[in-house]
C-alpha cells in the first residue's frame, strides 16, 4: 500500500510538470500577449478588445483573440462567429476559428449548443478551461494575443495573468465617470501587485459622436481616465467616441474598425494601438534575454538631486541605475549615472540604453510617459523624495507611496 500512495503523486507531478511545459512551449511561439481588463462592467470592454484585435490585423500583424469571459462571452456575437463551433485539427490540438488571413479566435461561446446556454462553473472548473485555451489550441506563430478578461479582479483574470507568462501585458478599459475611474484605479493596482505591465489606459465611451453634425457629446463626461493615467503612471492609449455604427456592427456581426475604417472612433482605434506597436517593435529586447534572466532581474531608473529623489525626472543631477532581483527582492548592483542634456525624447532613449525596465519619479509630463513607454520603460510617478535604497526596497515590496503627479507641464 504504501508503494501505491508513493507513485500516485509521483504520476501527477509528472503529469502537472508535461503540462506546465507544454502551456510555455504553446506561449513562447507568441510575441506578446494582451489582457484586456476592466474595473467593472458595462464599460464596453469586449467591444474594445474585438476592435484593437482586428486593428492589429489590419496593420498586417499575426493576431489571435481568446475570449476568457466565460459567463458572457460576447466576441462571436460581435464578429458575426454565432454559427461557428470549435474542433480539432490533425494533430488533436483545438482549432481557432480564422475571421481572416491573419486573425483566428477561441472563445467559450463557439463550444455552446445555443446562445441560450448557461456556464455554471465553479472556480477549479474555470481555470482549466482558460488553461486548455492557453496551452491546447493550435495559435501557431502570433505577433499578438489579445485576450477579452472579464471585469473585475476575480479568477479569470487572474489565472490568465499568472498563466500568459513572459510578454503578457494589460490593457485597462474605462469609460470617464468617476465611478468607473475608481474600479479602474483598484485594475491598476491588481497588476502591479502580479508584476503584470499595464500597456496603457483606454478611455471609452469617451463622448457621443452626432450622426447628423459630426459633433462629440460629453454624455459621460470627458478625461477621467486619462487623468488616472497620469496619476498612476501608466500610458493612456486615447479616447474612443461613442459611435451608433459601433453598436450596428456588434449586433450583425461585422467589425467595426473594418467597415468604417474612415469613422472618428476607427481611428482612434488604429491611434490607440501605436503605442502597442511600438512597444513590441525591434525596440524591444524583453524576447532576447536569457530565459534565466526573464523575470528576475531588471533595473530601475531614479532622477537624483541631492541624494535623493528629484521631483521632476528632466531637473535631475543624477540618475541612481539600480539593479535588482525582483524575485529575491535584492539589490544586485547600483551605478549613479550622469544624463545628457534634458531634450524631448533624449533621456527615455538613454535609459532605455542603460537597459532600465522602469523609471520611478516624482512628477512626469503625459508626453514624456508616452516617449518612455515607446521606448519599453515602466513609469511610477508621484513617488516621495527619500533615498534611492528606501524607493527600491518599498517598490519591491510593493508598498511604494505614490502621491500626486508632481509634473508643472
Amino acid at each position: 500500500m504504501s508503494g501505491q500512495h508513493s507513485h500516485v503523486p509521483e504520476r501527477d507531478e509528472s503529469e502537472r510538470q508535461l503540462e506546465e511545459l507544454e502551456l510555455q512551449t504553446r506561449m513562447e511561439r507568441i510575441g506578446r500577449k494582451l489582457l484586456v481588463l476592466s474595473g467593472k462592467g458595462g464599460v464596453g470592454k469586449s467591444t474594445v478588445a474585438a476592435n484593437l484585435a482586428v486593428s492589429l490585423a489590419l496593420a498586417g500583424k499575426q493576431v489571435g483573440l481568446l475570449d476568457v469571459d466565460l459567463h458572457g462571452p460576447s466576441i462571436p456575437k460581435i464578429l458575426g462567429l454565432d454559427t461557428e463551433r470549435l474542433g480539432a485539427d490533425s494533430t488533436g490540438a483545438i482549432e481557432p476559428i480564422r475571421v481572416s488571413g491573419n486573425l483566428t479566435v477561441v472563445s467559450v461561446g463557439l463550444l455552446l449548443n445555443s446562445a441560450e446556454d448557461a456556464v455554471i462553473w465553479r472556480g477549479p472548473m474555470k481555470y482549466n478551461v482558460i488553461k486548455q485555451f492557453l496551452k491546447d489550441v493550435a495559435w501557431g506563430e502570433l505577433d499578438y494575443l489579445v485576450i477579452d478578461s472579464p471585469p473585475g479582479t476575480g479568477d479569470e483574470p487572474l489565472s490568465v495573468a499568472q498563466m500568459a507568462g513572459e510578454g503578457a501585458w494589460a490593457v485597462v478599459v474605462s469609460t470617464p465617470q468617476d465611478v468607473a475611474v475608481a474600479d479602474v484605479r483598484r485594475s491598476v493596482s491588481f497588476c502591479r501587485a502580479l508584476h503584470l505591465r499595464v500597456a496603457g489606459i483606454i478611455e471609452n465611451m469617451s463622448g457621443l459622436v452626432c450622426p447628423h453634425c459630426g459633433q462629440s457629446i460629453d454624455l459621460f463626461g470627458v478625461g477621467g481616465a486619462e487623468a488616472l493615467a497620469a496619476e498612476m503612471g501608466v500610458p493612456f492609449l486615447g479616447r474612443i467616441p461613442i459611435d451608433p455604427q459601433i453598436v450596428i456592427s456588434g449586433d450583425s456581426g461585422r467589425p467595426f474598425v473594418e467597415s468604417f475604417a474612415e469613422s472618428r472612433a476607427a481611428r482612434a482605434f488604429a491611434a490607440a494601438i501605436q503605442p502597442l506597436v511600438s512597444q513590441t517593435e525591434p525596440g524591444d529586447t524583453s524576447r532576447q534575454l536569457d530565459q534565466s534572466q526573464r523575470n528576475t532581474t531588471m533595473k530601475i531608473a531614479i532622477p537624483m538631486a541631492n541624494g535623493r529623489l528629484s521631483a521632476h525626472f528632466g531637473h535631475c543631477e543624477q540618475f541612481a541605475i539600480v539593479e535588482v532581483d525582483s524575485t529575491g527582492k535584492t539589490v544586485l548592483d547600483t551605478q549613479y549615472l550622469t544624463p545628457p542634456a534634458h531634450e524631448p525624447g533624449v533621456l527615455p532613449r538613454w535609459l532605455h540604453e542603460q537597459g532600465a525596465n522602469v523609471i520611478i519619479a516624482g512628477g512626469m509630463g503625459q508626453r514624456a510617459q508616452s516617449l518612455f513607454a515607446e521606448q519599453g520603460i515602466d513609469v511610477v510617478v508621484g513617488a516621495q523624495a527619500l533615498s534611492a535604497e528606501d524607493i527600491v526596497s518599498a517598490y519591491l515590496d510593493g508598498v511604494l507611496e505614490t502621491g500626486q503627479n508632481l509634473c508643472d507641464h
